[in-house]
């Protein structure tokens, strides 16, 4: 079983992150972290924005994801990690569909009302699009 963790870097994440190792520590976990792509460029930039996104993919890559906490039981279980390019929800949902992914976990901003509106949210596009079951952590 192949468990996706969606990880940014932010408490949320972490949060999952930690659910993730102690609720599936015996399963293949993928930790994603998405190069957010900007939306609205004009095709003058596109190649200009294809290589700074190809080196921030590669930086990375390189560099890791050493801001995961060290957790109790994070020692026992074993992850792997990858980075994509694009919107974070639709990545997510992708990379889920694409690279046989049988749970996501993703953290949750606890956005309300009108900021949850107006920003959107990344949990809620995912657990409504991705092909197999979510777990929201908040």
């Amino acid at each position: 079983m192949a468990i996706l963790v969606a990880y940014d870097g932010s408490t949320p994440a972490q949060q999952a992150v930690e659910h993730a190792f102690a609720t599936y520590p015996d399963e293949e976990i993928v930790l994603l972290r998405v190069v957010e792509a900007a939306g609205g460029s004009t095709s003058a930039g596109i190649d200009l924005l294809k290589e700074y996104f190809r080196d921030r993919q590669n930086e990375l890559e390189e560099e890791g994801f050493d801001e995961i906490p060290d957790l109790e039981n994070a020692a026992d279980v074993e992850y792997r990690t990858e980075v994509a390019v694009g919107q974070p929800a639709r990545a997510i949902v992708d990379f889920a569909a694409e690279n046989d992914v049988d749970h996501v976990v993703v953290g949750s901003h606890g956005r309300t009302g009108v900021s949850r509106v107006l920003l959107g949210s990344v949990a809620e596009t995912v657990a409504r699009r991705s092909p197999v079951p979510v777990t929201v952590v908040r």
